[in-house]
């Protein structure tokens, strides 16, 4: 999960209540709260630029783009955490009056993270499955220009297909493209040794 810096057991209730007032964003499962840490630098650009990317395409269309602080519930695992970039088609439906906790996400995209990786590709990805209205989960390196992406199948299976910088990533569900220079735009990838 997130980086466990402070850990409290509480009630869904109490978690909500918390966390509306709480500077530092938080993920909760089965009672347990998990503070999330910082971001890097490339981390920051590459979200930022895949949902302005995505927002601009999605103009005028019946999708909403949100980039890190948008809270998605998990409904059947009661995982609430914290994507990099969500889209959301047609109606997104919410968790309450508060619109804070979206439950229909479209598309889900994480950046890795030295301290996430392992858990957005394992423990999160079999939460996020679980979702009936996501059709598309993308993993997008930091430290090297590879995107993989997941796509729900008629059968509800999944296929990964591994992109390459050669093409672009087309996301069927909501008809947008991600071009490799614009989602890596200004990152600077450390030399290896």
């Amino acid at each position: 999960m997130s980086t466990a810096s402070e850990q409290r057991r509480m009630s869904r209730e109490e978690y909500l209540s918390f966390e509306r007032v709480s500077e530092t964003k938080h993920e909760f499962l089965a009672g347990e709260v998990f503070a999330m840490s910082g971001a890097s630098r490339r981390h920051g650009l590459i979200s930022l630029n895949i949902a302005r990317r995505l927002a601009e395409q999605l103009d005028g269309k019946p999708c909403e783009t949100f980039v890190n602080d948008m809270r998605v519930l998990v409904n059947p695992t009661g995982l609430y955490t914290y994507p990099d970039v969500v889209v959301a088609r047609d109606d997104p439906e919410f968790e309450s009056k508060e619109l804070d906790t979206l439950l229909t996400p479209t598309v889900i995209v994480e950046v890795l993270s030295d301290s996430t990786e392992d858990y957005d590709r394992g423990g999160k990805w079999k939460h996020y499955r679980q979702i009936d209205s996501l059709k598309h989960y993308l993993l997008v390196s930091q430290h090297a220009m590879e995107i993989e992406m997941y796509t729900r199948n008629a059968d509800n299976s999944w296929r990964l297909t591994d992109h390459r910088p050669t093409e672009e990533v087309w996301i069927e569900a909501i008809a947008c493209a991600l071009k490799w220079d614009e989602v890596y735009d200004r990152v600077v990838f450390e030399e290896s040794v």
